[in-house]
């Protein structure tokens, strides 16, 4: 099963977001109960290997990740930090949201506030939300002309490409959850006094611009999986099934960066403690 190849968007192609179905579970077998204690477990496995490497990735402190997630609302974002993310060592990952942008950030250039937050050597960073926002809401809503915010696609290809030279590797998740299944998550939300703090009417206006949402994804998808920082289509309407996906591949990519711990400084071999 490698999930990294059935999700890569494959720089330059075309993407059809109706024609990838959000629940469906590409390259697990069997009854569903059995896939879930499947993915499950390979889940816990890659997390294993994952915490691993991140503590050499740590010692070493001369490269980082950045993972981004985006995704409509109740697509999963916050369950894939806790669930994914969550049990690797808190010193090493830091987690940066983005919100509606500040009067000082509204100031400067749109990747200003992102890029005070790339993860620094040695750390994974978690981006739940990123600079993506300038090219969905702000599509999406108008927020500025189109001349504008259609330049911002290459100013992010650009700048991604930055980090990657300077020593930063991306990947890039979508999470893709059907409008009937993000029903659900919201009315759950309702109706359950402990997350009804999470339920904003807001949502409910994102929601009826479902199709615009789905067309500003697909440029996203089009426009900015490259080859230094690709992007994932992951299927998210079961959430095991997600979580297998993307502790698969962030695995796959920490084995690939194969950071070192490194050597004892020789004057320290040997050495007795009194």
């Amino acid at each position: 099963m490698d999930a990294y190849n059935l999700h890569c968007i494959k720089p330059g192609s075309k993407v059809k977001l109706r024609d990838i179905d959000p629940s469906k579970t590409l390259g697990l077998q069997g009854p569903e109960d059995q896939e879930r204690a499947a993915a499950d477990a390979l889940r816990d496995q890659n997390i294993g290997v994952m915490q691993q490497l991140q503590y050499r990735l740590w010692a070493e402190a001369k490269r980082s990740l950045l993972i981004v997630l985006q995704g409509m609302d109740c697509s999963g974002k916050d369950g894939t930090t806790r669930r994914v993310l969550g049990p690797l060592n808190p010193q090493g990952v830091r987690v940066s949201s983005f919100k509606k942008p500040t009067d000082e950030e509204l100031s400067h250039d749109f990747l200003w506030r992102v890029h005070k937050v790339v993860p620094a050597r040695g750390m994974i960073g978690v981006f739940n939300r990123s600079h993506y926002e300038d090219v969905l809401v702000v599509r999406v809503l108008n927020l500025v002309p189109k001349g504008e915010w259609s330049l911002r696609y290459d100013h992010i290809n650009d700048f991604e490409k930055l980090l990657t030279e300077s020593g930063t590797r991306i990947l890039k998740f979508m999470l893709h959850i059907s409008k009937d299944e993000q029903k659900e998550r919201l009315q759950a939300r309702l109706d359950d006094p402990e997350k009804g703090w999470k339920f904003a009417l807001g949502d409910l206006d994102t929601r009826k611009r479902w199709d615009e949402y789905m067309d500003a994804y697909e440029a996203m998808l089009e426009r900015c999986s490259t080859p230094e920082a690709p992007w994932f289509v992951i299927p998210a309407d079961k959430k095991w099934y997600r979580n297998w996906a993307i502790s698969s591949i962030v695995r796959r990519e920490l084995e690939l960066m194969d950071p070192k711990t490194p050597a004892m400084d020789a004057e320290l071999k040997g050495l007795k403690i009194e």
